[in-house]
């Protein structure tokens, strides 16, 4: 018996904003639509996609940049004007190579395992201080008091910014991503988002001048050397790269960590194992990602003619991947809707489905993960929900903007 397709619609902010990503939808498009010809493109004008929810097809267009493009029409799900394009292609997340491939050996020298396990003392540090500032309270908004500060601090600490900078970072991440989101932003919702981006290309500017004439051992002296080649980033390529990692390091952090509370607190049987058994916090933080999968998705334009999922895609299609549909697949992961802290194994795509696009973040965002985790557990272990939770309206961010919490002070 054939079953009934149900409405789909997969962009629909308001809907994110309600309950998160549309799971009942993802999973019937995974067994009957893999690759799904979504016609409402979501705004005035912008094309219809293919949206594609299965996880060896997400993996095959990751791993495939000469059929699926970052460049051509960027990596946002949003049309971009034509005039704003090429400086967006600046951006490594919008490169295809070699362009992407020069770029990204640049750029990782500051995310050596050296430069990375340097942070470790500091990130331990800073989830401690964190909750020691909320302790006495016995409630706290666990976005706003520890989520959110936690990543900007290591930011901070890995750019060389000053932590006095850090609230205006954070004000302008949350400008940037949430410009579906009238917490945000003003009626001028775009706009804003593009003022935010001009002040972060600003400030980007400031601290590349304070490193040059003050070297230090960051990340962003690094990225101001020249490579084997004595080639250098542009400035353009360098504030871009700021902007990116505000975000990628900022966001995306920050909601694993406060999604993955809310998991806990929807599962309170995986906690009470997790603060019983802290040999399971790695897995803990890789099934959080999972979850959670805090970006939702990214966007592709087809090169040529091409197939995938038995679907024929035209040259210059937008194709559209749901890293939360792939992390829920039944024929990859056993109990996919089950959260488990003891996963293993767990081939989640959270951190993109390989290919050079891979988040070159990974382990800087699992250390944070897996160290929180630990002070959480130790520190806080009767912590519980307080509240309702409140969502980003977005369909690209898998965001909680707050999260009510109470424990013992």
């Amino acid at each position: 018996m054939r079953v009934a397709a149900p409405e789909i619609n997969l962009i629909d902010a308001d809907a994110y904003q309600r309950g998160g990503p549309p799971h009942e939808q993802f999973s019937w498009l995974r067994e009957h639509a893999p690759v799904f010809w979504h016609a409402n493109g979501g705004g005035d004008g912008w094309p219809g996609f293919w949206a594609v929810t299965r996880h060896e097809d997400v993996a095959y267009l990751s791993r495939h940049p000469e059929i699926f493009s970052s460049a051509r029409r960027l990596t946002v799900f949003g049309e971009v004007p034509e005039q704003a394009i090429e400086l967006q292609r600046l951006m490594m997340l919008n490169m295809d190579p070699p362009q992407h491939t020069r770029q990204r050996a640049f750029v990782s020298r500051g995310f050596t395992p050296r430069m990375i396990g340097r942070l470790e003392q500091h990130i331990t540090r800073v989830c401690h201080e964190l909750i020691g500032q909320v302790r006495p309270r016995g409630a706290a908004d666990f976005v706003t008091d520890i989520a959110a500060p936690l990543p900007l601090q290591v930011i901070c600490e890995l750019v060389g910014a000053p932590l006095a900078d850090r609230d205006r970072i954070y004000e302008l991440s949350n400008r940037l991503v949430g410009a579906d989101d009238p917490e945000f932003q003003s009626p001028t919702g775009q706009r804003m988002q593009h003022a935010a981006a001009l002040e972060i290309y600003a400030y980007a500017g400031e601290l590349a001048e304070r490193r040059r004439a003050q070297p230090a051992d960051d990340i962003v002296t690094r990225l101001l050397q020249p490579d084997e080649a004595g080639e250098v980033l542009s400035d353009d390529e360098f504030d871009l790269f700021f902007l990116l990692l505000t975000v990628a390091g900022n966001e995306t952090t920050r909601n694993a960590v406060s999604g993955g509370m809310l998991a806990f607190f929807e599962h309170p049987g995986q906690w009470r194992r997790l603060v019983g058994d802290p040999a399971l916090i790695p897995s803990a933080a890789e099934e959080i990602v999972r979850w959670v999968s805090p970006v939702n998705l990214f966007r592709r334009t087809a090169t040529c003619d091409t197939a995938l999922g038995g679907q024929r895609i035209a040259e210059g299609d937008k194709v559209v991947f749901f890293y939360s549909s792939a992390n829920r697949d039944q024929d990859v992961f056993a109990r996919p809707q089950d959260f488990d802290v003891g996963r293993d194994p767990n081939p989640h795509v959270g951190f993109g489905g390989g290919g050079p696009h891979f988040c070159l973040g990974k382990h800087l965002a699992v250390l944070e993960l897996r160290i929180l985790l630990r002070a959480l557990t130790e520190r806080m272990p009767d912590i519980t929900q307080d509240g309702d939770a409140s969502r980003l309206r977005s369909n690209f961010i898998n965001g909680i903007k707050h999260l009510p919490v109470r424990f013992s002070p």
